[in-house]
């Protein structure tokens, strides 16, 4: 007769330990989900960084390819609003010339211009250009190239600087 009334006490138990498991069992199932959520963004996130930095690279190249006195901006390609202007990179004596021929200028001249990516998706590259002399150095060309995505501009992925000198050409 004990047996029968322990039994009956426990009646139910199991559905509810099966209950428990299955709670414990989703909660775990969601942590991993999110963490899945989570590494897609970085990923899409790592692959736009990755897109502006060789973009930004191949905008740089071509300063290296030409000489010193080539790397200027065009006038008429230089915006005159923000985000371009609000940049730390910015500066109201910018190298540039009225003299880069052609219409839209070549793209060692543009300071500004949208570009399509590898990944098919719009960049806003921003090319700003100022002169600095050294003490008791040469004239220098500080170029800095700002990768932007063109549909939010506030939002900037890469920024990269170099010096070119005389020696340049």
């Amino acid at each position: 007769m004990l047996r029968t009334r322990l039994r009956a006490d426990e009646a139910g138990f199991g559905l509810i330990e099966l209950l428990i498991a299955m709670i414990i069992l989703n909660v775990g199932l969601l942590a991993i989900i999110a963490s899945f959520q989570a590494g897609i963004v970085s990923l899409g996130r790592a692959s736009r960084v990755t897109t502006a930095a060789v973009l930004a690279d191949q905008q740089m190249e071509l300063y290296r390819a030409i000489t010193y006195d080539s790397i200027r901006l065009a006038s008429s390609s230089i915006p005159g609003t923000a985000p371009y202007t609000t940049d730390p990179a910015y500066s109201a004596t910018q190298i540039m010339t009225p003299a880069c021929s052609g219409s839209p200028p070549p793209d060692e001249c543009n300071a500004s211009r949208v570009v399509t990516g590898a990944d098919n998706k719009s960049y806003r590259l921003d090319v700003y250009m100022v002169s600095t002399a050294p003490t008791g150095g040469r004239s220098l060309k500080q170029v800095t190239i700002v990768v932007r995505d063109a549909s939010n501009l506030s939002k900037v992925y890469l920024r990269q600087a170099s010096s070119f000198d005389q020696s340049t050409g």
